[in-house]
């Protein structure tokens, strides 16, 4: 368990940090702040719900972090190698649809789409690099 509690949520808080500042630099261009301040589409940050968007990345990380611990045996190669090509697999499985289906459902601007996969590039890659390096 500590193969996977831990790093996941090493994991997950490296990420909350990184996102939240993500967030900050996206969040000055105006279609993305006028999505990100239409309660129609996002809940306002008074609503206690919105104190549970703070256990995503940890919740993703401890979920990498077990996905990790099961298939790190097909991934060869040193660390990096291993660590990059776990983070694209996660990327693609889990992002892009993600992404594909928030633009299609929902009416965000364009640009908020590609932040949030670009979040989620981050998010892959940085998780990648300390479940390898955490739990070769």
């Amino acid at each position: 368990m500590k193969k996977i509690i831990w790093p996941g949520i090493v994991a997950g808080v490296v990420n909350l940090i990184l996102n939240l500042a993500i967030s900050f630099l996206f969040i000055r261009l105006p279609q993305i702040a006028a999505d990100y301040n239409n309660t129609a589409l996002i809940r306002p940050w008074s609503d206690p719900l919105m104190s549970l968007f703070f256990l995503y990345p940890i919740l993703f990380g401890i979920i990498l972090a077990w996905v990790w611990h099961k298939t790190k045996a097909i991934f060869s190669g040193g660390k990096t190698s291993r660590a990059l090509k776990f983070a694209g697999s996660i990327f693609l499985v889990v992002t892009i649809p993600g992404m594909f289906m928030s633009y299609t459902c929902f009416p965000l601007a364009f640009l908020t789409v590609i932040s949030w996969t670009f979040s989620g590039l981050v998010a892959s890659l940085v998780a990648g690099l300390i479940l390898v390096r955490m739990n070769e």
